[in-house]
């Protein structure tokens, strides 16, 4: 039997933002592109998203004001790391298993996509994903 509740790879990091045109702005001078995805569209980002580096990871800037309720953000900080899971709810209950308290609930992103976080004892966020992206790259890397 494999053990498909194991941490995989980082696949998104998430950052938040007041004003997501600005951040736009700013991250595409950094990163010397523009981002590839925008939603709802590029006129009223409330998500905008890039691939960047050799595993072209993704560098997601949400509108503060999705943030989940648990993070009461007012200041710098709020990154949340997402580590890809082949079962985002067998990790998810594994966490908590092992004392991790929710942070953000089990949601369905999309077609065969989901998210979670939890705290750790420390008080660490542990994103948890699953991303037909990052599954899409990791089979091309073991044909190669």
């Amino acid at each position: 039997m494999t053990n498909k509740a194991k941490l995989r790879g980082m696949a998104n990091v998430s950052f938040w933002a007041e004003d997501v045109k600005a951040a736009r702005d700013w991250y595409s001078k950094l990163l010397g592109e523009e981002p590839y995805f925008q939603r709802p569209d590029a006129e009223n980002p409330a998500y905008i998203e890039y691939r960047i580096g050799d595993f072209q990871n993704e560098l997601g800037i949400i509108d503060r004001r999705y943030a989940p309720a648990a993070a009461g953000l007012t200041g710098a900080g709020g990154a949340i790391l997402y580590w890809h899971v082949d079962d985002v709810a067998g990790m998810l209950d594994r966490l908590k298993e092992l004392g991790a308290v929710e942070y953000e609930p089990l949601k369905e992103r999309g077609v065969d996509w989901f998210t979670s976080s939890v705290a750790d004892p420390f008080g660490n966020i542990i994103g948890l994903i699953h991303s037909p992206h990052y599954k899409e790259t990791w089979n091309s890397l073991r044909k190669a």
